[in-house]
Order: C-alpha cells, then structure tokens, then sequence
C-alpha cells in the first residue's frame, strides 16, 4: 500500500489529465497489480495501460479486471475490480527474465491447460524444455515443427483465461475454475516469502490437488504421473515442507467463510477436463497428503 500511495504522489504532482492521459505499467504482475490499484483510487477512476514484462504477467495479470496489494499478512486482501483501458503484450520482454521466472509463468500455464486444455497440457509436455530454453522468443521455432509453441501457448493460455473470466468479470459467481493451485497456495506464499514465487506456491497446491484428485477417482494413476512428470520438466517444485496438513486445513477453513460457506475446490476430471467440487471430505485429504508428501518429498514421483 506504500508503493500504491508513492505512485499517486507522483501522479498527483504531474497534474494527469484522468481521460486522455493513462497512467502505463510497465512490469511483472505485481506491478500491474499496485499501479491498477492506484488508477483505480485516483479521482475514483483513471485509465491505465497494462505492459507485462514476464510470462506470469503476459498470460495472467494482463488479463482481467482484478487490482491488489497485500493487506495484513495475506495476499492481496485490498483491491477493486477496474479493467485497464488496454493491454499490450509483447513477449520480446520475456526474453530479458531470469529462466526461473520464465517457469513461474508456466505454472499459470499449466493451470489453464489442466482445467480447459488438454491440447495446450499435451503441448507443455513435449515442448516445455524448448520453451525455457528459448524464452518464448518465436525466432527459436523448433526445426520441421509446424507449429510455434511459444505463439500458440501463448494464444491457448490468453484465450482459455478469457473465455473463464469474461462472464464473470466482478466475481460475482464464486464458482471459478481459475482459482486451481489457488486454495493452499496464497497461504503457503505468504508463510514462506520470499523463497517462493507466485507460480512456484501455485504449482505446489496443484501438485497436491492432483493427488486429491486421484484419491477419490478423478483421475487415473497414469494421468497423475504425467501431471507431475509435466510439471517437474517446467522445472517446478512439486513438493515444499511447509505445505503442511494443518496449512490445508485452515487455508480451506478461510475458503470456506470467504465463498459463501462452500469449499468451491476445482479439481481436474481429465487431461484438460475440470468440476468445482463441495463435497471432498477431510479423510480423502488427508489420504492424498500421506501419498503426496511419501511420493514426492523426495524429489521425484515413485
């Protein structure tokens, strides 16, 4: 909240015109995130210009209509809802980012493929490497590929986002497919940072979910282990110590008393395939958690 009111300092004594002069972030999503926020407050209302310069911001934070800034301990608890009056994507930008924001961003990715896409999961599984590898720059099309997989993920992850946000812009159905890696996650992030990336606590909770998943019949054996090999050649952690059960239990407890007394746990019915679910008892939980932590705290699936 320092930096938002820092920023409206600034914009405060350019003297903005608040219609004809929007204010342009140019950064990750956290960026996005404070400066949304801080349009949003000044005169109630000035437009602003989104410009992600990672992966993460290119195919989340850039799109939507959400602004926030963390608020007593917990992830972005202040916000509004303010749609900037553009976004511009460019993934040159992505090209000047370290290799591991590069796979924080395709924790996002996968989220999208896992829920809606099993074309874009397939494509992450075969392409993955390529794509930290030549940081989503399209000069490094691979040789007799037809295909550019840095374009068409790119395109899949945008489109599949918009096609779950558009008809719920504000939230007012709380039944969002989007929030998969985000029930744990938030609390885990915050109990640990900095170690952990926004992507990196994201495709832990995803990583444990898909064991829930596969717990109470969702999901085959087989669909599990190429989730989590999937996941592991993003070079992302499937695993983190301080995932605790009793993390679980109070990060759903706060769910449920913030979605209106249901757990809404989206959960993967398939490669690509996805339901909310309210009915998954503390026993299959606790199950998938003994597997996950006797699987994967080592380091690789068994």
């Amino acid at each position: 909240m320092d930096m938002a009111l820092k920023i409206l300092e600034e914009v405060h004594q350019f003297g903005i015109d608040r219609r004809t002069e929007p204010i342009i972030a140019i950064g990750g999503g956290v960026c996005l995130d404070i400066v949304g926020l801080a349009a949003s407050l000044y005169r109630r209302r000035t437009p602003y210009i989104r410009v992600p310069t990672t992966l993460l911001s290119y195919i989340d934070a850039s799109v939507g209509a959400k602004t926030g800034v963390n608020f007593a301990n917990c992830k972005n608890k202040l916000g509004t809802y303010i749609a900037p009056v553009a976004a511009f994507l460019d993934r040159s930008f992505i090209q000047s980012i370290p290799r591991r924001h590069i796979a924080n961003g395709l924790a996002e990715m996968l989220k999208m493929a896992l829920m809606k896409h099993r074309g874009l999961f397939e494509l992450l599984e075969v392409h993955g490497q390529f794509l930290l590898d030549s940081k989503f720059q399209s000069a490094s099309v691979l040789e007799n590929d037809r295909i550019d997989p840095a374009s068409v993920s790119t395109r899949v992850a945008i489109e599949t986002m918009l096609e779950e946000l558009a008809p719920n812009l504000w939230e007012d159905d709380l039944d969002r497919l989007v929030d998969f890696g985000h029930l744990i996650s938030p609390q885990l992030e915050m109990k640990v940072l900095p170690a952990l990336l926004h992507g990196e606590a994201v495709n832990i909770d995803m990583a444990y979910m898909v064991y829930v998943s596969c717990e109470i019949g969702l999901l085959t054996e087989e669909e599990k282990f190429r989730i989590i090999c999937c996941m592991m050649g993003l070079e992302l952690p499937v695993w983190h110590q301080d995932f605790t059960f009793a993390l679980v239990q109070k990060s759903l407890c706060d769910r449920l008393q913030h979605s209106g007394g249901l757990v809404r746990m989206p959960l993967p019915t398939g490669l690509g395939r996805a339901e909310i679910f309210n009915d998954t008892d503390e026993g299959s939980l606790f199950r998938a958690y003994e597997k996950w932590c006797d699987e994967l705290s080592t380091g690789s699936p068994q």
